[in-house]
């Protein structure tokens, strides 16, 4: 079934235009804005899985935006291609960096707008420090007990062109505070940053940031990228959030998502408690270290998928 006008909120402020999706059989809904192509809300049988922030606010500290063509941060904005110097915009001024690829702030095009899927597509086109041009779609479809989100990446320039995928959610468990869920990832090591965040190396998790055996997330602070995850067998990664009586919110990760950072923070909106969970198919810096980073030949497409569910364990 197609949106009718009346069913998509078309209002316009700092997120653009809003896509709520629904699926009244399965009581799943989400909730996606048009700039970033953000996560904004999720909702499984009445449960709220993503924290809120004010209508009239633009998406606090990154939250639910895709990241590309690479997440987390570029050192100085500087790299070097083929020997060739490239300078990207600094977005990140406090600490030099250029930070979440170059469609954060992008105001994509619906080009799919149904009941329970939505397809919004954004182009990166040639500029400072990147000259190379990416068509990029990301599509959020409603799964039976949360969401599913594929992201595919098409090189529609001239020359290979390097791309890193990485999108931002933050995740809660409605009702229950999130300093008393409790955080399980499968991450054995993790990376060391610099001042600047950006890594130098990396290590064996330790006593404050080792989540296999899972963390109570009011007892620590993260802002860690791990490698080192480990896979089940139908080859997907997962990390899960639990609350107290049992329900689990599990975020899962597809082929190509190899990394990923969790981050906790006191300054989302209303939530004296935050945490994000970010999916990430490089670590910060790899235009410069080259870990995980793809490049893609002329016409080469990259398709990939990730998602959220509520479970009880």
């Amino acid at each position: 079934m197609t949106f009718t006008s009346e069913a998509r909120d078309v209002r316009t402020g700092p997120t653009g235009a809003q896509f709520v999706l629904r699926n009244a059989h399965t009581g799943v809904g989400a909730h996606i804005t048009q700039v970033g192509a953000a996560l904004r809300g999720l909702t499984v049988g009445g449960v709220d899985l993503v924290p809120p922030y004010p209508p009239d606010a633009p998406s606090p500290a990154a939250s639910g935006v895709v990241l590309v063509p690479w997440p987390n941060r570029i050192r100085d904005g500087a790299w070097m291609q083929d020997g060739k110097p490239r300078r990207l915009a600094i977005t990140e001024p406090a600490l030099n960096n250029a930070s979440h690829g170059l469609l954060r702030f992008a105001a994509y095009q619906a080009i799919e707008v149904e009941a329970d899927r939505v397809t919004l597509q954004a182009d990166v086109y040639p500029q400072t420090g990147y000259p190379f041009h990416l068509s990029t779609r990301v599509t959020y479809a409603l799964a039976e007990t949360g969401v599913t989100v594929t992201h595919e990446i098409v090189n529609v320039g001239k020359d290979a062109a390097p791309v890193a995928v990485g999108t931002h959610p933050y995740l809660m468990i409605g009702g229950v505070p999130t300093r008393d869920l409790v955080l399980r990832s499968s991450g054995t090591h993790r990376f060391v940053v610099d001042k600047q965040l950006v890594p130098t190396g990396e290590e064996p998790v330790g006593p404050g940031n080792d989540l296999r055996e899972g963390r109570r997330l009011g007892d620590v602070t993260l802002d860690t990228a791990y490698s080192g995850l480990a896979r089940d067998d139908d080859g997907l990664i997962r990390h899960s959030l639990t609350a107290p009586d049992g329900r689990s919110l599990v975020l899962w990760q597809g082929p190509g998502f190899d990394f990923a950072q969790v981050f906790t923070t006191d300054r989302y909106p209303g939530q004296s408690l935050a945490v994000a969970i970010e999916p990430m198919t490089a670590p910060a810096d790899a235009f410069n270290s080259g870990r995980g980073l793809k490049w893609l030949a002329y016409a080469e497409s990259w398709s990939l998928s990730w998602g959220i569910e509520l479970t009880r364990t």
